[in-house]
């Protein structure tokens, strides 16, 4: 037995490998062909590097399809060949030859939920900060004229952006408590700079300002000019104006500038959250409902899919056992099961979003019908 199972297992790391490869490749290039167009000029080792980021997610992505490949490239050649027919008729089941590819499936499964909670999160930053400081130099301009959100109830707006430099123009910092939405400090500088976790603001003035106290100023009586002083007061309890323009103030922000491109300079966000930050908005005091249940869909699709690969040998398992006779038949046989698991995939994502009470039901829908359509079509064959 322990021979049958190294001789399986010899069957299926081959093909593999090779689909990671091919897949991988494939990705790779489509990234690289779409922002080819502002990669003029840059060295390729630092494009090397960008696409380099890129694999945790990309590996994520493919392996499904691998492991696909990988199933029906090889018991597809063992089912031509009579190799099943002959290890059944010694008494071996075909769910004991498929026992090497649920090993490696678990073993896939592991592998990519790691990488998609914990690793590519950190490498989908890097990626957004090398390509949009690095690669094409826009760095924050990207920004400019939007409202963005540091945390820590921290805003960021600015008017202008100069890449040569890196400085903000025009820049205006906000933040609220939480406590008393009608409260806030802003803060407006002619200049600044975004650096790792800190505004690096020059000539700057910072007034708190009190709107519910504001709105009493109609109150107050027009012939007593201590009363609307000290009104005045209540409206802007703080005012700091430097005396020398050259002079700094430092704010500390929550979001780090790479996690910010990440997060706002493309039209849609990187994918940036792992598990530690997952697990602290489902599970930490204060967090807003919407960040709560985002955060549930997020940590929903980041395991499903990973628990796709194994889900997949058993659903390309009877197509295989019927169908992979031939290299190239093989090849489309796995394209055509990957894509109908995409599909139903993104529907359930979907669904999902209207599902409020149970979200994991679209979320794992694809899972589930692909493990009971593979249970189905095994015992048909």
């Amino acid at each position: 037995m322990t021979r049958l199972t190294r001789y399986v297992t010899a069957e299926l790391i081959p093909p593999l490998l090779a689909g990671t490869l091919l897949f991988t490749a494939v990705l790779s290039f489509g990234y690289f062909f779409i922002s080819s167009q502002w990669l003029s000029g840059v060295p390729p080792l630092l494009t090397g590097k960008w696409i380099a980021y890129q694999m945790p997610d990309t590996l994520v992505k493919v392996l499904p399809m691998a492991v696909v490949l990988m199933t029906v490239v090889a018991f597809g050649r063992m089912s031509t060949e009579r190799e099943l027919v002959a290890v059944q008729t010694g008494g071996i089941s075909l769910g004991r030859m498929t026992r090497p590819a649920l090993v490696i499936g678990l073993l896939v499964t592991a592998l990519s939920a790691f990488l998609s909670l914990w690793i590519a999160p950190k490498a989908n930053v890097e990626t957004r900060g090398l390509y949009w400081d690095a690669l094409t130099g826009a760095g924050l301009s990207q920004l400019v004229g939007k409202t963005v959100d540091l945390g820590g109830n921290l805003s960021l707006a600015m008017q202008g952006y100069d890449s040569k430099t890196r400085q903000m123009q025009g820049v205006r910092v906000e933040k609220w408590q939480p406590d008393n939405p009608r409260r806030g400090t802003l803060i407006f500088a002619d200049q600044g700079t975004f650096e790792n976790n800190q505004l690096a603001l020059t000539g700057y003035s910072v007034y708190t300002v009190d709107y519910a106290e504001a709105a009493k100023l109609s109150a107050v009586p027009e012939n007593d000019p201590a009363a609307f002083r000290a009104a005045v007061q209540a409206v802007f309890p703080n005012v700091v104006v430097p005396e020398k323009t050259t002079d700094a103030l430092n704010v500390d922000t929550g979001l780090s500038r790479k996690q910010t491109l990440a997060r706002y300079a493309d039209a849609i966000g990187a994918d940036a959250e792992g598990w530690p930050e997952l697990i602290t908005k489902l599970t930490a005091p204060g967090v807003k409902q919407t960040d709560r249940y985002a955060a549930r869909l997020s940590l929903g699709r980041k395991l499903a899919l990973p628990f796709a690969n194994l889900v997949l040998i058993l659903a390309a398992l009877p197509f295989a056992l019927r169908f992979g006779r031939r290299l190239g038949v093989s090849l489309g046989i796995a394209l055509m099961i990957a894509v109908a698991y995409y599909l139903l995939f993104s529907v359930g994502l979907t669904l999902a979003n209207v599902l409020v009470g149970i979200p994991e039901l679209g979320i794992w829908l694809a899972n589930i019908v692909f493990a009971l359509g593979g249970l189905w079509l095994l015992r048909r064959a």
